[in-house]
């Protein structure tokens, strides 16, 4: 793009968006690329920040007239940089899009804009005396419209699904400026294509959500909350399938965590470790309960623990512990402190994953160099992986050990923070030449000249 054209568009964004929407030179170049690039500048010709959806829609036209390609840009907290931009770009940020309208205390719905963070979110559900269920290390600063883009999924998927199962109507615009909106707070409708997932987990491929209805819940009462040890993955499947039993379904979160994990997160001082650090497989169970429900989970412990399945517990016996058990989990700068810094998120079938992680671990620890530990939201398939970072030769090894086996074993390379360009060629080990084709199909229908994220998953 010459500098004329630059500049044409520039002052035609600047007119729909205002001076202090459009972001360009040293004060754009002071935004990272991406979560995974925090010392390389945001390389775009220009960040534009819309206030909503008409906005929105103004300025895809006006790119879409300009031959420009957009790039959209939520929290930034995304990790297979689905965020990258081209210097003749323009990047496009939700970030004053965070209007949360008040709760609809019958229908138990919430609109909120797509800049509004996670954190947020749940802060005003809480208010109104409700419960919003996606949650994840990165609430703070991760959107409703960046986790709708990833489909992501968080602590709770057990118990409450993805983001795709959080999400009742959307607004989204796409690549020439059409508003699709479907902002209807139903739990079922039945009437032809459910639009909204068209853009439930496209990572803004096809169109850019500027505003979603959002399913809340009523605020749990209580939790139980235990760390356990187990012999292997296959006796904590058991103890999760018991306490499913025992609860109907309850269990909202279970997290698988390897030895080599758990000692690295309760080495002194970390956390402080409530079992001793040789077992060869923990988790942390947690259900939603009232208070006098605890003795039916211990029972289940003491069962399971007669039987072998369980060989330790702690359970925890105020908010303090319960907290302090979830720190074990979530204090994922322990690993970067450690040098295990390069981040992978897969899915398994329960019933693999087993030999799976065995022989993962087993070819990582062929590679020179190579540290790694595993971890996840195993109730729900998802492994997460931090190693080190080598040269090229090396990274490749690493990642060969974790994503070819995933192929035979049905599994998925990504479980929720999606594709992007980090793991775009890994995407035929998870979907058939014709998924592809199909997904490429429509790609062409609502983006025909490419201008949205172009590059990302394809």
């Amino acid at each position: 793009m010459s500098d004329r054209p630059s500049t044409a568009i520039l002052d035609r964004l600047s007119a729909i968006v205002g001076p202090s929407g459009l972001v360009t030179g040293e004060e754009l170049r002071s935004r990272p690329a991406a979560w995974t690039r925090p010392a390389e500048p945001c390389a775009a010709l220009a960040l534009v920040r819309p206030r909503d959806t008409e906005e929105t829609s103004r300025v895809m036209t006006a790119c879409a007239e300009a031959s420009v390609t957009i790039v959209p840009r939520g929290g930034a907290t995304g990790l297979v940089d689905g965020i990258l931009c081209a210097p003749d770009q323009i990047t496009l940020s939700t970030e004053r899009m965070t209007t949360i309208e008040p709760a609809d205390p019958l229908a138990m719905t919430m609109v909120a804009g797509s800049g509004a963070t996670i954190e947020a979110v749940q802060d005003a559900a809480r208010n109104a005396g409700l419960f919003f269920p996606l949650d994840l290390g990165a609430r703070g600063s991760a959107t409703v419209g960046g986790t709708i883009s990833t489909n992501a999924g968080g602590l709770r998927v057990l118990r409450y699904g993805m983001m795709r199962d959080i999400v009742l109507g959307l607004e989204a615009v796409l690549a020439d400026g059409t508003v699709v909106s479907s902002m209807r707070p139903l739990i079922k409708n039945n009437t032809g294509l459910d639009l909204k997932q068209l853009f439930l987990g496209t990572e803004g491929t096809l169109g850019i959500v500027t505003r979603a209805v959002l399913r809340l819940r009523p605020e749990p009462v209580g939790y139980a909350t235990a760390l356990v040890g187990c012999p292997g993955v296959d006796e904590g499947a058991r103890l999760l399938r018991a306490a499913q039993a025992a609860f109907q379904g309850r269990v909202s979160s279970f997290e698988g965590l390897w030895p080599d994990f758990y000692r690295l997160m309760t080495k002194p001082g970390r956390a402080t470790p409530p079992l001793k650090p040789d077992y060869a497989f923990y988790a942390i169970i947690e259900m939603e309960c009232l208070p006098e429900e605890t003795d039916r989970f211990v029972d289940v412990l003491d069962r399971l623990m007669g039987e072998g399945t369980v060989l330790d517990a702690a359970l925890a016996s105020s908010e303090d512990q319960r907290q302090a058990m979830w720190r074990i989990r979530d204090r994922v700068e322990n690993m970067n402190a450690d040098g295990l810094v390069r981040a992978f998120d897969v899915s398994v079938p329960l019933d693999r994953m087993d030999g799976y992680v065995r022989g993962a671990l087993a070819r990582l620890n062929a590679i020179p160099d190579c540290r790694a530990v595993v971890y996840g939201h195993i109730g729900d398939n998802n492994l997460h992986w931090n190693t080190t970072r080598l040269d090229a030769a090396g990274n490749a090894a690493i990642d060969a050990a974790i994503y070819e086996p995933l192929a035979e074993l049905k599994g998925s390379v990504s479980a929720e923070h999606g594709i992007g360009l980090e793991k775009r060629g890994k995407l035929p080990l998870s979907r058939s030449p014709a998924e592809l084709a199909t997904m490429r199909l429509v790609k062409r229908a609502l983006d025909p000249d490419n201008r949205l994220n172009p590059g990302k998953i394809f």
